[in-house]
């Protein structure tokens, strides 16, 4: 075995080991120390339905609870760390990735509200510019509205 590889695997367990001193309940934690860790890991990048702003490893509500167990559960079915999250995806959303990956309906959300800005300033502009023209009055209509005036005032 390489040192690299050597030290990977140690970083591995050093950082299971953090990871299971940081668990919340010791009965919840996988007994293997690297499944722990992909587990913790995966619970980092999964948002907390009730907390939202939260991942599930942070969050102390009850559902993000059941979704740690989910998770332990399917890390310790030997699920690829994308699968989990496929499988979570497929029952909570979207949503429930804390960092979403590209696709153009997210692109269309996010870019929707700029190019809503861009069309509304592009039609100020335009309609500035091809806005109502005043006229130039002739002298008979000037001489009008002198009379109006005058008859209004009197």
């Amino acid at each position: 075995m390489s040192a690299s590889r050597l030290a990977v695997r140690l970083a591995a367990v050093a950082g299971a080991l953090f990871c299971l001193a940081a668990a919340s309940d010791p009965s919840e934690r996988l007994a293997d120390p690297a499944q722990e860790a992909r587990a913790r890991a995966i619970m980092r990048d999964v948002r907390c339905l009730v907390c939202q702003n939260e991942s599930i490893d942070d969050s102390e509500a009850t559902l993000a609870g059941d979704l740690r167990k989910l998770v332990r559960e399917q890390v310790s079915a030997g699920k690829s760390d994308a699968e989990v999250k496929a499988y979570l995806k497929s029952r909570y959303g979207e949503f429930v990735l804390l960092k979403p990956p590209f696709s153009w309906g997210n692109a269309a959300l996010w870019g929707a509200p700029f190019l809503v800005a861009a069309i509304g300033g592009a039609l100020l502009i335009f309609r500035r510019r091809s806005g109502p023209q005043l006229e130039v009055l002739s002298p008979e209509e000037e001489s009008r509205i002198e009379m109006l005036i005058r008859d209004e005032t009197h």
